[in-house]
This record gives C-alpha cells, structure tokens and sequence, in this order.
C-alpha cells in the first residue's frame, strides 16, 4: 500500500493506535448539581450527591411504594409496598430492602443516628406486621412507612439545608 492508496485526511486531531471512549458530559444546566437525570416511570430521577438530587430520588421512591396505584372505586392510593407485601414473607422482605434506600439516602445527607434509628424503625414495624398474614397486608395499606420516613427527611432538608426546598407540595 503506498500513501497513495491511503485516503487524504481533513484536519482535525491526529489519530491514534488506541481508540479512547467519549465521555459524556451532560449540560450542567440540565439537572441541579450538575448531574444527569434518568427518567424510568416518566420520573425525572436526578444522580447528583447534592440535597435536592436526593430529595427528589427519595420522593420518587415514596410515591411509587405508598401511593402510585389506586384502588378502583374507592380512590384509596396504595404502592408497590402493599402490592409486594400480599406475598408472604418474601414480599415484605423485598419492599424492607427497597425502602432501606430511603435511610441509606439519609445517612449520606448526614442525618442523625436517632432519625435513622427512627427511620429503622418504621420500616421494622412494617416488616413485622406486614409479615403476618391477612392482618398484615391490612395494616401494611394503612401504615406507611416509607411517607414517614420522608417526612423525617423533608424535616431535616428544610432545617439543615434551606437550599433543597420544593415549594410544590
């Protein structure tokens, strides 16, 4: 092959051996803190490490586990939480972990122990109910634990980080 042969290059950065990945860099604009935001559920779900980022994930996470679904005829909102917990054991098991993310999300805000042990709480009285079977599944549509925990962080938010506040409540 002569260099002939090779086709003729426009200018621009020389090439080389090694092909390198394209970052991609969001429009900082985009998302508050800088981060990008997904958008699983018709849900914007910003990934930043600041307050508003993770109040808005955590609020997402609320809704779809106490209140994304309505009973027909009664209007009555239930979630994932209640949908899960009518399998035995397992199912409660699964909306305790998911609802963890919440207290996890509050720890990395820098809440107190007491407001995570609170937290905590909350989602073990909704395990240990909710396991039970029949009654459980009653109580896990009346008590909510994940929209207390949320309130506790909301509390936090607005007292340590002013910042972080929604006014769409």
């Amino acid at each position: 092959m002569t260099s002939e042969d090779t086709p003729e290059r426009e200018s621009g950065p020389p090439l080389s051996s090694k092909a390198r990945p394209v970052r991609y860099d969001p429009d900082p604009s985009a998302a508050p803190g800088g981060g990008e935001q997904l958008r699983p559920l018709g849900i914007d779900l910003p990934t930043g490490n600041d307050p508003h980022s993770i109040r808005r994930r955590v609020e997402a996470l609320e809704h779809i586990l106490e209140r994304s679904f309505r009973i027909p005829g009664t209007n009555y909102p239930v979630g994932l939480d209640a949908i899960i917990g009518l399998v035995p054991v397992v199912g409660d098991l699964i909306a305790a972990a998911m609802a963890s993310y919440i207290v996890w999300e509050g720890k990395n805000l820098g809440m107190p122990k007491w407001k995570l042990w609170r937290m905590g709480g909350n989602i073990a009285i909704d395990t240990a109910i909710g396991a039970i079977p029949l009654v459980g599944d009653a109580f896990d549509l009346a008590f909510r634990s994940n929209t207390k925990n949320l309130r506790i962080i909301r509390k936090h938010l607005d007292k340590h980080h002013p910042a972080a506040r929604t006014l769409d409540r």
